[in-house]
């Protein structure tokens, strides 16, 4: 079963699958989601046997055919009465101890290890200083429907697309001009919200050149699904060249932003 299984683990790759990281950011994400998922899957199965056990136990008591062994036709009513009490009283002990087990410490248990598991692979995200290199500052501001994309080391502006270099940090700025937008490049690292008035940070980094792709994930509007960024990831030498250029050559190879689509005339 397990292998027959296996093909559709090719679900799990594409340009928007958080579970094919291309960076320690977003390789920290799957991590963690991985494991939820081994122990979500081991909570199901070990249900699914204690379910099976009860139902067995209950068919062996009652002897296939609905009633308590040693329960006589012709026995005394009292002793029925007494035996049907014990019963309640074991049932009662048995719901109380799963209350607490499976109501307190099973989640509290739960808890504490997500929490001890997930914050760490969180600190990926935010610009914590220690990096093998100076982080690259990036400033992105959400317009509807498109980003842009500043360099303020060089003055460099693109439209719908982030340049970075492959290997080393990149901390993006990230700000609206109008309405809450999310900023997110699934392979590279996690979601931050771009809000009006507010500048929030995150970390990406991407261990090889290649091309990503970015959208945004907090609907903003008619042309929100089209609202899309192109990632390119460079060699970090032809990035520094490229950075160097005059910002004019820069907005030459800007490619054309996808614009929405019209809303369609009510009568």
């Amino acid at each position: 079963m397990g292998i027959g299984l296996l093909p559709l683990l090719g679900g799990c790759r594409g340009p928007l699958s958080v579970l094919d990281p291309a960076g320690p950011s977003a390789d920290a994400i799957a991590q963690v989601w991985w494991w939820m998922f081994g122990v979500a899957a081991a909570v199901w199965l070990l249900m699914i046997v204690l379910g099976a056990l009860a139902m067995r136990a209950g068919r062996d008591r009652s002897g296939g055919k609905g009633e308590w062994p040693g329960v006589e036709e012709g026995e005394h009513r009292s002793g029925r009465e007494a035996r049907r009490a014990e019963d309640g009283a074991r049932q009662r002990r048995i719901a109380r101890r799963c209350l607490v087990g499976g109501g307190l410490l099973l989640p509290g248990a739960a808890i504490t290890a997500l929490l001890l598991f997930g914050s760490p692979a969180g600190f990926h995200q935010l610009p914590w200083p220690g990096a093998a290199a100076a982080p690259l500052r990036v400033e992105v501001t959400g317009h509807q429907w498109w980003w842009e994309v500043h360099y303020p080391d060089t003055g460099q502006r693109l439209r719908n697309e982030l340049r970075l270099p492959a290997g080393r940090a990149v901390d993006v700025h990230t700000r609206s001009a109008d309405v809450i937008h999310g900023f997110w490049v699934p392979r590279l690292g996690g979601k931050l919200d771009a809000v009006p008035g507010r500048t929030l940070v995150v970390r990406l980094q991407a261990d090889a050149p290649g091309t990503y792709r970015g959208v945004c994930a907090e609907f903003c509007g008619h042309g929100h699904a089209h609202m899309t960024m192109v990632v390119q990831a460079m060699p970090a030498d032809d990035f520094d060249v490229w950075l160097k250029t005059a910002p004019a050559l820069a907005a030459d190879r800007t490619p054309a932003v996808a614009t929405a689509p019209a809303p369609e005339a009510r009568p």
